[in-house]
């Protein structure tokens, strides 16, 4: 029987991939991995623990907080301060970015953005979520970290993954040599190394977006939409629509079985809803290095340059031949698709 890797022994052997580090990188994730590990454990009993529900407060993004949010956000800014391989995390909890001045994280290289609990709108109602990370490098030469570290282009990141909490537990990460999954074996309570060198299919079967907004959808995306319903044997259509509202769990779905996630712009959300830096920018990663394509629907996502922290997007994220058709369908019946 072959041994089973976990995700610490497969981060050390694959240190030397990374140019400049001497080992922070490697801690870097093995602290977000037991971040995950301490919110697995609360949202597998979140209705037990009395912390299912809304705070009755909302986000910079103007949204609900849910109490498991407040507890996610908690324990990965706890988990990333600690390690002293961090100088700031931004958060979409947080309006500004969170400067780690303890004395161990002096010299620190690394910023972490992230989404510390990815669709918390379906945690009471036991739906997967997850959590969202980017890492990169600071551009700042010294002191505390600084907003500008984190207003880099996607292409500068050093590492993204993301952590989903369903039926079982997984983290999905890439440093640019490919993506890897590895699944919570609860019972030793490591990540073992379950999906090795994660690839996306060419062409997918499936299209993820909310049909509810439609009507507020640009002609472009309304005319892909009726593309995927429209029998055609030669390209196996109809597609299935599959939504689940967890851009990680929908994301995840389309990495393993192929697919594409659109969320585009609306008439309420003319931008775009996601979040460039700590939403797309990280998935985009993953997913161009499974073979897969992320766009805005007129540039690709990593080539985008934030321009503020919580800045917004539409996305279209999948399989490559999905994308680039929903690209088509944008420059031919769109008047602009905003970047």
């Amino acid at each position: 029987m072959e041994k089973v890797k976990t995700l610490g022994e497969f981060i050390v052997e694959k240190q030397d991939d990374f140019l400049y580090s001497k080992g922070e990188l490697t801690r870097l994730l093995s602290d977000i991995a037991i971040a995950g590990k301490i919110v697995h454990r609360e949202v597998n009993k979140a209705g037990l623990a009395g912390i299912l529900g809304e705070t009755g407060n909302k986000n910079i993004q103007g949204e609900q907080v849910k109490k498991l949010d407040i507890y996610a956000n908690e324990q990965f800014i706890a988990a990333l301060s600690v390690g002293g391989e961090v100088c700031a995390i931004a958060s979409e909890e947080n309006e500004d970015i969170i400067t780690v001045d303890n004395a161990v994280s002096k010299g620190a290289k690394y910023v972490v953005a992230m989404d510390p609990l990815d669709g918390s709108s379906n945690i009471d109602v036991n739906v997967s979520v997850g959590t969202i990370f980017s890492i990169y490098r600071r551009v700042s030469l010294s002191g505390p970290g600084k907003l500008e570290d984190f207003l880099q282009a996607g292409t500068e990141q050093v590492a993204a993954g993301y952590i989903i909490y369903g039926s079982s537990t997984m983290m999905v990460y890439t440093t640019g040599k490919g993506v890897n999954g590895f699944t919570l074996d609860p019972s030793i309570g490591e990540f073992c190394l379950s999906h090795p060198n994660m690839q996306m299919a060419k062409k997918g079967k499936t299209y993820s977006i909310n049909e509810g907004n439609y009507v507020h959808f640009p002609e472009g995306v309304k005319k892909f939409i009726k593309y995927c319903q429209e029998e055609d044997a030669a390209t196996n259509r109809p597609y299935s629509s599959r939504y689940i509202g967890s851009a990680v769990a929908d994301v995840h779905r389309n990495l393993i079985t192929g697919g594409v996630f659109l969320y585009p712009t609306t008439s309420a959300s003319p931008k775009g809803k996601l979040r460039l830096v700590y939403e797309c920018n990280p998935l985009a990663f993953i997913v161009e290095q499974a073979g897969g394509k992320a766009t805005s629907g007129t540039k690709r996502i990593m080539e985008l340059k934030p321009n503020a922290l919580h800045q917004r997007t539409p996305l279209f994220i999948g399989s490559k031949d999905m994308v680039e058709k929903i690209e088509e369908l944008l420059a031919k019946h769109s008047v602009s698709t905003p970047a």
